[in-house]
């Protein structure tokens, strides 16, 4: 791996063992004393990058590449778990995700390396990479910018092989949804639908959203019955199907207020870092 990739290292080594001499006239020892410390710092910082260029070296060599040096890459968004893009990338390519921690790939058209958004800005940043058992595929998993798909969907990958197959056409729209976003996605298409002229009987769905204080009651009957699950030593089963419940009401308020789920896995992930006594205190801070 070129030293490139990593700007903070100098060609020149520098041996941590700095010897400092003192001399008379205008610096002050103590001046000397700050310089030496200063130098050794910055050889400490110096030997910890070349160890860091040496295990990248080293996990790049465990690669299983093609015959062109390739392996296959898929970008997963972080927090929703969806499958973004998929692309390869050689040796300098994963190098320059793990230094710059933007998703980098290689074109085998323009044989050269390029940055997922280096032009529309939608970068996808890079919080953790995987390896798969034979170490033979990679993937990014991190944080898009925006739009990944350059048709201006969330991922390029949006034709379902049932709708093909049932001479349906496909909608950048449509995703390969998990269950809790396919669930939010259903919420929010009953949402839509609130805007035209209603005929019959409101499903339970647009029932909690045109009744703020239905759905309010229902959330906290919901809650409690989970909580009763564990109070009264209930079965799993039950505990699994209140937890169903609690998340299917209050997916409903979170459509009613504009949030995504994507936006509260993101706060989860955020405070994955920090003890829940410390959250709990900044955000007294900031109320």
């Amino acid at each position: 791996m070129a030293v490139a990739y990593f700007p903070c290292i100098q060609s020149a080594r520098v041996t941590p063992r700095v010897s400092c001499f003192f001399s008379v006239g205008n610096y002050s020892r103590s001046h000397y004393k700050r310089r030496c410390c200063l130098v050794l710092a910055s050889a400490k910082k110096l030997e910890d990058n070349f160890g860091l260029e040496s295990k990248v070296e080293t996990l790049l060599d465990s690669i299983k590449w093609d015959e062109k040096g390739l392996a296959v890459a898929i970008a997963q968004n972080v927090d929703t778990g969806a499958i973004l893009m998929q692309g390869f990338v050689n040796r300098d390519a994963l190098a320059t995700t793990i230094s710059s921690r933007k998703a980098t790939f290689y074109s085998r058209s323009r044989s050269t390396l390029w940055t997922k958004g280096e032009t529309s800005n939608n970068f996808i940043n890079v919080h953790d990479i995987f390896l798969d058992c034979d170490h033979d595929s990679i993937i990014y998993l991190g944080k898009p910018d925006g739009p990944t798909c350059h048709t201006g969907s969330e991922t390029c990958y949006y034709t379902s092989v049932t709708d093909l197959l049932d001479d349906q056409q496909a909608e950048e729209n449509k995703l390969a949804l998990t269950t809790l976003y396919s669930l939010e996605s259903t919420i929010s298409q009953r949402k839509a639908e609130l805007a035209a002229p209603q005929n019959g009987k409101p499903s339970w769905t647009k029932r909690l959203l045109l009744d703020k204080n239905l759905l309010c009651s229902k959330i906290r009957e919901e809650a409690d019955e989970l909580c009763r699950t564990l109070e009264e030593n209930e079965n799993k089963s039950r505990t699994a199907s209140e937890m169903g419940d609690v998340l299917y009401h209050a997916l409903v308020l979170l459509a009613l207020k504009d949030v995504k789920t994507e936006d509260v896995l993101e706060v989860l992930r955020q405070r994955f870092s920090q003890s829940g006594i410390e959250e709990k205190k900044s955000r007294k801070s900031h109320s």
